[in-house]
C-alpha cells in the first residue's frame, strides 16, 4: 500500500478562493452580472473573517448552481482552461507546489480535494501534473448542467471521499499526509496520519496547537509566467 498527499485547493493550495477567482471570466462571458459579482466577493470577505458555517456553504453553493443551469459541461471547461494562465496559475503558492513535488518524488500519489466544482479542480490537478481531484460534483444531463449539485464535498463528506479513494485505490491513509487551512476541514486533516495545516484559521489553528499538529506559512505564489 502505498502512502499518499491530499491538499485542500482553497487558501491551501491556492491563495484564495477558485470560484471568487473565476467570478470574472464568468462576467465577461455574460453568465454573471456586476451585482452577482459584487455579491460573491461579499460572501468571500465573510469567509475569510468568520469562517463559513454548513448552512452558508450550502446556501452559496446552491446559487453556483442556480447560476450554472444549463450550461454546457464543454464551456466549463473551456472557462477553467482558458483561466488557468491568467487568473489561477498566479494564485498558487510555491510552497504548496513544492511539497506536492516532493511527494511526488517520493511516489506517493498527490490529490487535491475541495468543495470547488470538480470540473474546475480537475483542469488545475492537469496542470499542475497531480495526481487527480476530488472535488463536488453538479448534476449533469445531456452535457448540460441541471442547477442541482450531486455531491457537496464540504466538511465530513471530504474525508469521507478520501476513505473511499483510500479503499478503492489501496492507499495507506496511516502513512498519508494532508494540508489545509480550515476548520470545517477536520474530518479531512483526520482521515490521515500526518496532518498539516497551512496558513489556519483560528479555530483549527487552535486544534493545531493542542494536537501538536505542524502549522505551516505559505506566502509566495506563482505570479504571473
Amino acid at each position: 500500500m502505498s502512502a499518499a498527499a491530499f491538499f485542500d485547493l482553497d487558501r491551501t493550495f491556492l491563495s484564495r478562493s477558485s470560484s471568487l477567482a473565476l467570478a470574472g471570466t464568468f462576467r465577461k462571458r455574460g453568465l454573471i452580472g456586476r451585482r452577482q459579482l459584487a455579491k460573491a466577493a461579499l460572501a468571500q470577505l465573510v469567509f475569510v473573517s468568520v469562517g463559513a458555517g454548513q448552512a452558508r456553504v450550502g446556501r452559496t453553493a446552491d446559487t453556483a448552481m442556480a447560476i450554472l443551469k444549463g450550461l454546457s459541461v464543454d464551456v466549463m471547461h473551456e472557462i477553467a482552461e482558458d483561466a488557468w494562465e491568467p487568473v489561477l496559475r498566479p494564485l498558487v503558492y510555491r510552497e504548496a507546489l513544492d511539497l506536492a513535488g516532493a511527494h511526488a518524488d517520493r511516489g506517493e500519489p498527490v490529490f487535491l480535494v475541495s468543495a470547488a466544482l470538480q470540473e474546475v479542480v480537475e483542469t488545475i490537478a492537469q496542470k499542475l501534473d497531480l495526481t487527480g481531484a476530488l472535488a463536488s460534483r453538479a448534476e449533469v444531463r445531456d452535457g448540460v448542467y441541471t442547477g442541482r449539485l450531486q455531491r457537496r464535498l464540504y466538511g465530513a463528506m471530504k474525508g469521507t471521499a478520501v476513505v473511499e479513494l483510500a479503499t478503492a485505490e489501496g492507499l495507506d491513509l496511516a502513512a498519508s499526509t494532508a494540508y489545509s487551512d480550515s476548520h470545517s476541514d477536520l474530518p479531512f486533516l483526520e482521515a490521515v496520519g500526518h496532518p498539516i495545516v497551512v496558513n489556519p484559521d483560528h479555530a483549527l489553528g487552535r486544534v493545531a496547537l493542542a494536537r501538536g499538529w505542524p502549522i505551516r506559512r505559505f506566502r509566495h505564489r506563482l505570479g504571473r509566467a
